[in-house]
């Protein structure tokens, strides 16, 4: 079997990636991720052995991902690193927080339970039976193609009642979906503070919690989410006045007075209008925007009233100076998390891995992230002839975006164009050889 050839700079990346790793198991993971890149039908980990030409060290690779689930946090660091080092953004990081269920079959999956379904889909199936995992991803905006999500990271959430289930020597605590978001936060800020970066993170009103708003507080970390309606919002208290004595204690954090959004809301007047790009088109927004006290976010907020057809919704920032805008273009950017829910399952088969073990099953959920972003990376600088060709295809746009399956097969091509080219340079190949070469680059791209 061909042994394909990624790119030099996806190569020197995942080197980079396997940094972390020891010696003697580093050099495993450029093999495995080339495997899952051409893995064909249902994505089992046998399936990129497949791939890659490793089925006679099958074991070691099943032990790999053994070894590989409890370093994933220290791997994953390296890649918003990379990430930053290829888009370059300004000043400011932002991160989408979200949670997603990846359904498996089978009662000896460690850590698989019933969850609640966000997609029941037209069977209306409440629950499923799986793997839930709290997702961190980079949201950047290319240019060309809108806002993109690169997740880094993922936490395995696990039910209190089949916590007990797993071995003890996993070490492996109950923890709720908040708790796990707050490390989140702590697990960003600890490894990119040294980038000198504003870092902002936008999460569902379901994170929009104390625990999570508190520790998001203490890393020095941005949060923007949607508000309650009836959230228990405080004015802000009155600065000391000029000249009078200074009193005993600390200064007030919240004020007296409650603020109720649904009258801020009804009142005709304050209404502003900004324009904002959201969802790669610009809009005029109505809005009104206020300074408040909130209890769970320990103190000064910024709120944003945006009047939408069928009523008004509320969004809130930790940082009192952002903008309406910024605000609302965070929000939108958080969209692409659940893109990029679809494309991991949809394209990468994340879920669809046959491994029981507990941390073999945190390890190839990485994989899947850490190969979507590795793409995502690379399909960065190319243009659009490069990454997908619909002439053969009048029924579809022609300047549609390249979607994440286009990138992944552009990448598959050139390492299928690489190894043709090789070959020739050896032995020059005929017309008809050459002719049917690009047919089979048609066929690479295995839609």
């Amino acid at each position: 079997m061909v042994a394909w050839q990624l790119p030099a700079e996806v190569v020197a990346w995942v080197l980079a990636l396997s940094g972390p790793l020891h010696g003697r198991l580093a050099w495993r993971l450029l093999p495995l991720l080339r495997g899952m890149l051409f893995a064909q039908g249902r994505r089992t980990v046998a399936s990129w052995l497949r791939a890659a030409d490793l089925g006679k060290d099958f074991r070691q690779y099943y032990y790999f991902l053994g070894s590989l689930g409890p370093r994933v946090g220290v791997i994953a660091a390296v890649l918003p690193r990379l990430a930053v080092g290829v888009i370059v953004p300004g000043q400011r990081l932002l991160f989408g927080l979200d949670d997603t269920p990846t359904q498996r079959y089978g009662p000896n999956v460690e850590g698989a339970g019933v969850h609640h379904n966000p997609t029941p889909g037209p069977a209306g199936q409440k629950f499923l039976y799986g793997h839930v995992w709290v997702t961190l991803a980079l949201l950047v905006r290319h240019p060309l193609w809108g806002a993109i999500g690169l997740p880094p990271r993922a936490w395995l959430y696990v039910r209190r009642k089949h916590i007990g289930k797993l071995p003890r020597w996993y070490r492996v605590a109950f923890r709720t979906k908040l708790e796990m978001a707050a490390e989140a936060v702590a697990w960003l800020a600890a490894w990119l503070k040294y980038l000198g970066k504003t870092l902002w993170i936008v999460a569902d009103g379901a994170y929009a919690k104390r625990p999570f708003l508190k520790a998001a507080k203490a890393a020095g970390v941005v949060v923007v989410s949607r508000l309650r309606k009836d959230a228990a919002l405080w004015s802000v208290p009155a600065p000391p006045r000029p000249g009078a004595p200074r009193r005993r204690g600390r200064r007030p954090k919240y004020g007296k007075e409650k603020v109720s959004l649904a009258k801020r809301a009804g009142h005709r007047r304050g209404w502003q209008t900004a324009d904002c790009t959201l969802y790669g088109a610009t809009v005029t927004k109505t809005f009104k925007t206020f300074l408040t006290t909130y209890p769970p976010a320990g103190g000064l907020i910024r709120v944003a009233l945006v009047r939408e057809s069928d009523g008004w919704v509320a969004f809130f920032c930790t940082d009192p100076q952002a903008t309406v805008p910024q605000i609302l273009e965070a929000v939108a950017d958080r969209a692409a998390v659940e893109q990029d829910f679809h494309d991991l399952k949809e394209v990468h088969g994340a879920g669809q891995q046959q491994v029981r073990y507990y941390w073999a099953n945190v390890a190839v959920f990485h994989l899947n992230l850490w190969l979507h972003t590795l793409i995502e990376m690379w399909a960065w600088t190319k243009t659009q002839g490069q990454l997908c060709d619909r002439r053969d295809r009048p029924w579809d746009r022609a300047d549609r975006r390249p979607s994440h399956a286009d990138r992944r097969n552009a990448l598959r091509r050139l390492c299928v164009q690489t190894a043709i080219r090789q070959a020739g340079r050896r032995r020059p190949l005929s017309r008809k050889l050459r002719a049917l070469c690009r047919s089979l680059l048609k066929l690479a791209a295995w839609g």
